[in-house]
């Protein structure tokens, strides 16, 4: 392509299809690069969105006939893994329905859909194309060349999407590349099951959604969380552990899902379903203090390859469609002023910085330390065995007095984690880990 673009976006995902819908919308010349046959060929996540950030873009999306909506959450749960057993704790509100919070979607559906919101618009649509690296003239980037002959795509400005792994910000050494304890390793399958029991399972109406996330004894030792949501006509089942994890346990993520299919509690919510897709994804876990540059010279970082996660909620496509979002409104404002340098483009620094996203990634700023200073067997093993242990003494009714009962609980939690003394630290370095 000879003709020089206003923006060329590289990565059909959230983040770089929410740039290019903006853009778009606003009349600059787009393209959008995208390495898959089709957006979301290549991509993976759990399964829930935010209908805030998506209708920021795509007011009252949710009313058109082909919303890539599969179930409105009405509940969300969280268990604590014993063995055989989870503590739970829940929230079921009918306010969820209207508006929407959130609701499971399915990615291969919701890519293409918001990707062609954004070609609707007037974006450019290049797919299976990969971008190899950029153009440079200077200190500023001015385009990207691709896989194709003569492929060479200039623009004013890049917008760099394209994952956790990102190479077009490695190569502008925006980062390093990730650290294996940075990152987590999730293995997910999509179970087929019929509607009617996936309803009468989770008692649900309709239309209506339950996610559940889960720590404990099912993540073997690791540092890690489990999911499981619930689709008009499937189960979204997948677990997340560090990549430094399962190096030094040497497990096979496979085995790792295997063994979560057969906890007693799960193994009944998925009984004679039947498995219809396996996927495995790097998810950036680093937090607040390994978010990189976000612009410079004619570029902008968005999403997954910025390390715009928040883990500890598992929020990333609300706040990749938001930072795509962001970039595009200071692209807008660049054209309008015809300067491109980091300078201008910092506004979309200054944008994130003072939104919820930074916000929240530096609120758990401590987090991604405390789970690197602790064993994460304490956490992830002992202290929720001897949760649902104290729980499941509490609850029998055997002769022995409930005070006894609690004594004996309180004690189980201390010997968990090594003593008073070591139970109390640790209390206070998760209160200050999830405060700033």
């Amino acid at each position: 392509m000879n003709e020089t673009f206003d923006a060329v976006v590289v990565g059909a995902g959230p983040a770089g299809s929410a740039a290019a819908l903006r853009m778009a919308q606003a009349g600059l010349k787009v393209v959008l690069l995208e390495r898959g046959e089709f957006p979301g060929a290549k991509n993976v996540f759990g399964g829930v969105l935010y209908r805030k950030q998506i209708e920021d873009l795509v007011p009252e999306f949710w009313k058109e006939k082909n919303a890539p909506i599969e179930r409105s959450i009405v509940e969300q749960r969280m268990w604590m893994m014993g063995k055989e057993s989870c503590v739970t704790f829940s929230h079921r509100n009918e306010a969820f329905k209207e508006p929407m919070n959130c609701f499971t979607g399915l990615r291969v559906k919701f890519d293409q859909w918001l990707a062609g919101k954004a070609v609707e618009a007037g974006a450019i649509p290049v797919y299976e194309t990969a971008a190899t690296e950029l153009i440079r003239q200077g200190d500023r980037v001015v385009g990207v060349r691709t896989d194709r002959d003569e492929g060479d795509i200039y623009a004013n400005v890049v917008v760099i999407a394209d994952g956790v792994n990102s190479l077009l910000g490695k190569s502008l050494g925006a980062h390093q590349g990730w650290k294996p304890d940075e990152v987590s390793l999730v293995v997910k399958e999509t179970i087929a099951l019929p509607r009617e029991k996936i309803e009468d399972r989770f008692s649900l109406e309709g239309d209506e959604g339950v996610t559940v996330e889960f720590m404990g004894e099912t993540s073997l030792g690791m540092a890690g969380m489990g999911f499981l949501y619930t689709n008009k006509e499937s189960i979204s089942l997948g677990i997340g552990v560090m990549v430094n994890d399962l190096t030094k346990k040497q497990i096979k993520p496979h085995e790792l899902l295997d063994s979560v299919k057969q906890h007693p509690v799960i193994r009944k919510l998925i009984k004679g379903g039947e498995m219809r897709e396996y996927a495995a994804h790097l998810i950036p876990e680093g937090g607040y203090d390994s978010v990189p540059a976000l612009s410079g010279n004619g570029w902008c970082l968005a999403g997954d390859s910025a390390q715009l996660v928040n883990f500890v909620h598992r929020e990333g496509t609300n706040l990749a469609m938001k930072s795509g979002e962001m970039a595009a409104d200071a692209i807008i404002e660049a054209t309008k002023k015809g300067d491109f340098s980091a300078q201008t483009l910092r506004s979309y620094n200054d944008a994130i910085r003072s939104s919820f996203i930074m916000k929240d990634l530096k609120k758990y700023r401590g987090m991604h330390k405390l789970l690197k200073d602790t064993d994460p067997s304490l956490m992830f093993d002992k202290l929720p065995r001897a949760l649902n242990e104290a729980a499941f003494n509490m609850f029998s009714v055997d002769g022995v007095s409930k005070a006894d009962k609690q004594k004996h609980a309180i004690r189980l939690m201390k010997e968990a984690a090594g003593g008073t003394l070591n139970l109390v630290k640790l209390g206070i370095r998760g209160w200050r880990a999830t405060n700033g």
